[in-house]
């Protein structure tokens, strides 16, 4: 293998942890702001579960950012495309663990190689258009999902519980359902996010499919362990409290949304997804207004919003540069 490869590797091993940290890490920040898992459960479970994910479920979208928005030929006779993607997405979420905010990954990957594909001509606008309304409708639904549990099934779920028997019955059933639900997340996660990290290089043909996401899986799994702490602090408590039934709302629907993306190849952003359902539990809790003015959401919505147009223009003018000097 060229040395060329090797540094690419590297690089995108780099950028899952990363990953790990600033994606991986929030889909337990709702157990965690609930107070179900300390911070240390947490980040373990997170890396077991999302190199799970990656491992059985990964392919699909992987795949999809190999060859399906540009052609994997792009990547493999123009090698540098591959560092520009990886470039790109790194300084992204470089950035956004530095400022503890939980950017949406998935955008920053998809538009530097939405970014080359402009550039070069070869981009799949029917895929990246399908890709765009997946976006939009994964958090939509989380929003919806979790606003309407909050606002009108949240009390009536909490006298059913009052049923069921003592009180240290009820606390037990809660935690083991939080556990089963927040490693379901973590599972989405890594058939997902592990894309994110490896896709240009599957692209490449410098590293196998299967390898790929093992790789990455490894790489989520570290970066949680080491940096998540910081992301679930902002994610988890910096919105608002989360009662343990509204944790399990918002892991639960979160998970299944992802899931069903990453079985269809399309890659989306699972952070999004889970913040945009405690964003929910905030508006049916406090109402739209105060949530709208929480310092937090307005970062949060703003790397959201910005990331994928500087993603897209960051990209076209590495790739022109690069081009225009060879």
């Amino acid at each position: 293998m060229e040395s060329i490869h090797l540094i690419a590797i590297a690089v995108s091993f780099l950028l899952a942890m990363n990953i790990g940290a600033s994606n991986s890490a929030a889909e337990m920040a709702a157990a965690y702001g609930a107070g179900a898992r300390t911070k240390k459960e947490a980040v373990t479970l997170i890396a077991i579960f999302a190199l799970l994910g990656a491992i059985i479920s990964g392919g699909a979208v992987i795949n999809t950012l190999g060859n399906g928005l540009v052609s994997g030929r792009t990547f493999s006779e123009t090698f540098s495309t591959v560092f520009i993607v990886l470039i790109v997405a790194t300084t992204f979420v470089i950035f956004a663990n530095y400022l503890k905010s939980p950017i949406a990954t998935t955008h920053a990957i998809v538009c530097a190689v939405v970014g080359i594909g402009l550039y070069t001509g070869e981009l799949n606008t029917k895929k990246f258009i399908q890709i765009v309304l997946w976006w939009i409708l994964t958090p939509s639904l989380a929003f919806i999902f979790n606003y309407l549990i909050g606002k009108y099934l949240y009390f009536k779920i909490l006298h059913y519980l009052t049923t069921l028997g003592s009180e240290e019955k009820i606390k037990r059933l809660l935690s083991i359902t939080i556990t089963i639900s927040g490693c379901y997340v973590a599972f989405s996660a890594g058939s997902n996010n592990a894309a994110n990290a490896v896709g240009a290089i599957v692209g490449a043909g410098v590293i196998p499919s299967s390898n790929a996401a093992i790789m990455a899986g490894l790489g989520m799994g570290l970066g949680a362990i080491l940096f998540g702490g910081r992301i679930l602090d902002t994610v988890g408590k910096g919105i608002t409290d989360i009662g343990i039934v509204r944790a399990i709302s918002i892991e639960s629907t979160g998970a299944t949304i992802i899931y069903i993306a990453s079985l269809m190849g399309i890659p989306v952003s699972l952070n999004e997804t889970i913040t945009s359902g405690i964003i929910a539990t905030s508006c049916a809790r406090v109402g739209f207004k105060k949530t709208a003015k929480n310092e937090h959401v307005v970062r949060i919505l703003f790397f959201w919003f910005g990331a994928p147009f500087f993603a897209v223009s960051l990209s076209y003018g590495l790739t022109a540069l690069w081009m225009n000097l060879k």
